[in-house]
């Protein structure tokens, strides 16, 4: 994919760069169903808005640490992560945040430690506005957060849920995905009417699509067909690409620059800032 296979598309264009950043627009990337390219999608955003000179805050929500592997840090080996940030008051969201090698993009670092974190929290009040409050220091510092959660509909998801503004939903272009996210929707739903009036899904966006197989054009015409203009025009197509960029770990817009995932994504990203 280039950019001339977007061009029966409206064109975006690129965004003026700032003078001054924040509040940030906090944006939760879920769908409870696994491999559906949440983390490419976080990672990958995240640097396609950083190189649009935006300061950018990615939040590993996933005790599989792969959002910070595919920024080649092994989670680890981390003195802090998002686990102490969520348990130990003594804990400021400053100490544990780590600059990448993208400039602009910064990150909550996670691993295994966070699914012990979901039992801690069952039994505190407020447990799903955890994740708010520790956030609640550095909003203003930057102009996106994106969170990365784990392919669940449990406390921590929610916790997600209640500290964002907004939500993009990645979708795989299969036909039982599509049932999957009517049920994450249902959810989402819930969030807002119960805990956060604010929230508001910004986006769908079809993954991994094969636009050479008929199942794959079928399903996402359904899916246009059921969320309409929530659906992001820019698909995201499977490349090898994207494995061989978390091996590196790069975002791809690094990795690969001129490759069809590193041009969808910087356009995403155009997308994402105009709504």
């Amino acid at each position: 994919m280039s950019e001339s296979e977007f061009a029966h598309l409206p064109d975006i264009p690129e965004p003026e760069m700032l003078s001054e950043h924040g509040p940030a627009r906090v944006i939760a990337m879920v769908n409870q169903k696994g491999g559906v390219g949440k983390t490419t999608s976080t990672v990958s955003l995240g640097a396609a808005l950083a190189g649009y000179g935006r300061k950018v805050l990615l939040v590993d929500f996933d005790p599989q640490g792969a959002l910070s592997v595919a920024l080649g840090i092994n989670p680890n080996a981390a003195d802090l992560s998002i686990y102490n940030l969520l348990t130990d008051n003594d804990c400021h969201v400053g100490d544990v945040i780590i600059s990448t090698r993208v400039e602009g993009l910064d990150l909550i670092p996670s691993n295994i430690d966070l699914s012990a974190a979901e039992l801690q929290l069952v039994s505190e009040v407020g447990r799903e506005y955890a994740l708010q409050r520790a956030l609640a220091p550095v909003i203003d510092d930057y102009d996106f957060v994106l969170i990365d959660c784990q392919p669940s509909l449990g406390l921590l998801t929610l916790n997600a849920l209640t500290a964002s503004n907004e939500v993009i939903i990645p979708m795989v272009t299969e036909y039982f995905a599509l049932r999957g996210v009517a049920l994450l929707k249902d959810t989402i739903d819930k969030v807002t009417s119960r805990l956060n009036p604010q929230l508001r899904i910004i986006g769908v966006l079809p993954t991994m699509h094969d636009p050479r197989t008929l199942h794959s054009r079928e399903v996402l015409e359904s899916v246009t067909g059921a969320f309409g203009d929530t659906v992001f025009t820019t698909t995201i197509n499977r490349t090898v690409k994207f494995p061989d960029s978390a091996v590196a770990g790069e975002p791809i817009t690094e990795f690969a620059a001129s490759s069809s995932g590193a041009v969808a994504y910087r356009r995403l990203a155009r997308e994402v800032l105009t709504r």
